[in-house]
């Protein structure tokens, strides 16, 4: 809610990871991989019209006799779809929050374990250097060239930029 209050034009990406487990768990175990598999067709599909259709399919596959995963999917469509408005090359990164939360687990083990025993000081500096200890590790971003334009606000369309044609543009 604080990062709608402070950037209201922020785009929510929501991770396939937790979804796609999310989904399974409400399903039997039988049904799992066929469904898996339907669900990686729709978050690796090459462009958002195709996901659409991906999304469609799985519903009327699905639907009848797993609602309920049906609509924990597509409850969610604009959300799991975001990241086809961001360049190509870092569709990797956005689809999942793993990375992110497997560092953050790390953090967390460290200052519960270590509880009572650190100040405000102590806790800033151990949870700095667990982080730089973890950033050796992480898997470099695909697509750097593209972060200045995505922090200037051009727009991606299916992971290619939009270029803007002036409308007094002569023929």
């Amino acid at each position: 809610k604080a990062l709608d209050e402070v950037f209201p034009a922020t785009r929510h990406q929501r991770c396939w990871v937790h979804k796609t487990a999310n989904i399974l768990n409400k399903v039997a175990v039988s049904v799992q991989a066929s469904m898996k598999k339907n669900l990686r067709e729709v978050y690796l599909a090459s462009n958002r019209a195709s996901a659409e259709v991906a999304i469609d399919v799985f519903a009327e596959k699905y639907g009848a006799k797993y609602d309920k995963a049906v609509e924990c999917l597509t409850k969610d469509r604009d959300a799991m779809l975001a990241f086809y408005e961001f360049p190509a090359e870092h569709w990797d990164h956005l689809r999942t929050t793993n990375p992110i939360e497997s560092v953050f687990a790390t953090v967390r083990h460290r200052t519960v374990r270590t509880k009572g025993s650190l100040s405000s000081t102590t806790a800033k500096l151990m949870v700095f250097k667990l982080l730089c200890a973890a950033s050796k590790t992480w898997r470099r971003l695909k697509g750097t060239n593209q972060l200045p334009k995505v922090s200037a606000g051009v727009r991606f369309e299916n992971g290619i930029e939009v270029i803007q044609v002036p409308e007094n543009h002569a023929a």
